[in-house]
């Protein structure tokens, strides 16, 4: 089976995040991830993930006026600035977790990929985190978003992503799969796998069609999880979801999957 991650932003909410990678251990995990460490203090952070002998994968750059509907700066033309200076707190975050990946939001703009001005600016600034977080031992992803839950976001499909990736052209930029994304989207979940597995840094679950437990819904997981050992995927599996109750209450999944390897 796969090596999950729990997100902390999602899972484990019934108590503060300072204290969720305790929770997550307690619950088995050996490995987490944070969409958005920012409001909590990097050494505080750091000391919990060392007591607690987690893994810390993967955090995201600050996502620009969250409150205001931002997803991203990275391809807003006119922020490119901002962008850099938010990667310099990215930076001081990434290392005083050791993460090993850092998610680049794109944002939401109006024309999408037909505005070049912003293609542009979206490859710049990757080149520059790529080199930058390469530098320090990081990869950096950029990932798809399903237009039901993010709509107007620069990039919905894995083939889209894909093009910015080569067109970039650093081996320190890949993709971030998230099926719960792609089935909506995409669908024909395996096929894509197997077709973007070459670029695929990380990968993420939920239930489609309400994020909720990867057991609740539409997708096979007991069958793509045995599909990834399949195919020699070694990276993490974080587990991006809302769960229906309590983080505890939902974790039937975990425990059969973590009892089958």
């Amino acid at each position: 089976m796969p090596k999950f991650a729990a997100n902390l932003t999602l899972l484990f909410t019934e108590v503060p995040l300072l204290d969720r990678f305790n929770a997550a251990r307690a619950a088995g995990f050996n490995a987490v991830e944070i969409l958005y460490p920012y409001s909590s203090d990097a050494d505080e952070l750091s000391a919990k993930l060392k007591e607690s002998g987690l893994t810390q994968v993967l955090i995201n750059s600050p996502p620009g006026d969250w409150e205001n509907g931002e997803r991203g700066i990275s391809a807003l033309p006119g922020r490119e600035t901002e962008f850099r200076d938010s990667l310099d707190q990215t930076m001081v975050y990434a290392k005083a977790l050791n993460t090993k990946i850092v998610h680049i939001m794109a944002g939401i703009v109006a024309n999408g990929l037909s505005d070049t001005k912003v293609v542009d600016t979206f490859i710049t600034n990757l080149s520059y985190a790529a080199e930058t977080f390469g530098k320090a031992g990081i990869n950096v992803t950029i990932e798809p978003l399903n237009t039901r839950n993010v709509n107007g976001y620069l990039l919905s499909r894995q083939s889209e992503a894909r093009d910015i990736i080569e067109r970039v052209g650093h081996p320190n930029l890949g993709l971030q799969f998230d099926f719960f994304h792609v089935q909506i989207t995409e669908g024909d979940l395996i096929t894509k796998l197997e077709e973007f597995l070459p670029n695929i840094s990380h990968i993420q679950i939920a239930g489609v069609p309400s994020r909720h437990e990867p057991d609740i819904g539409e997708i096979n997981y007991p069958y793509i999880f045995k599909r990834l050992d399949k195919l020699g995927y070694t990276g993490y599996v974080g587990c991006e979801y809302n769960p229906a109750t309590f983080t505890e209450a939902g974790l039937g999944w975990f425990r059969s999957a973590s009892n089958n390897q």
